[in-house]
């Protein structure tokens, strides 16, 4: 129960500060969402999470605005991921 609190304000802290940053930020900030939900990340998922980030940073590093848009997609998708894989108490 406490990693899926833990997480949710995470999720909800990024999302509240999203409109005030700009689209560069807001994958930064996604980035960071996740690194700070590693330690509630299900041991099954460990390896995709890091592949997604990795993915993700490679996307921001392009310095496109496709890339920031594919870096927040991907970014967005993961945290999505990790906040259904701790619903239910787990």
């Amino acid at each position: 129960m406490k990693r899926s609190v833990l997480l949710g304000l995470f999720v909800t802290a990024s999302m509240l500060a999203s409109p005030s940053f700009a689209a560069e930020d807001l994958c930064a900030v996604n980035l960071k969402t996740i690194e700070n939900a590693k330690s509630q990340t299900p041991p099954e998922m460990t390896d995709q999470v890091m592949e997604s980030v990795t993915k993700a940073k490679a996307d921001q590093a392009k310095g496109t605005k496709e890339g920031t848009d594919d870096c927040i997609a991907e970014t967005e998708q993961t945290i999505q991921q990790l906040k259904n894989a701790n619903k239910g108490g787990k």
